[in-house]
């Protein structure tokens, strides 16, 4: 499934990203920096435990911001692909 694993990551390719089935969308895509990162605190409490939340953001800074909040608080970080005008971002809720 994914090519890396750290202690809270599972990379996957773009095209496993692709094929992700996710339960709860985020659209940041208007929002700057910290925008997305609270937008997706305020979301994950809406997914349970082991289900998928994307998060859409056009900030570049939320790149770094998700994994490392992933890292913090215990979810999985799956990774992202960039859209034309954003990326898309992926995580397991712990």
């Amino acid at each position: 499934m994914g090519i890396r694993r750290g202690l809270n990551f599972k990379i996957m390719t773009t095209e496993e990203l692709k094929n992700v089935k996710s339960n709860l969308v985020v659209d940041a895509r208007g929002t700057a920096c910290p925008g997305p990162l609270l937008a997706a605190k305020k979301a994950i409490g809406e997914i349970e435990s082991g289900e998928i939340m994307e998060i859409l953001s056009a900030d570049e800074g939320t790149k770094n911001d998700i994994p490392r909040w992933c890292e913090k608080v215990g979810h999985e970080y799956l990774g992202f692909y960039d859209e034309d005008s954003f990326s898309r971002l992926f995580l397991i809720k712990e």
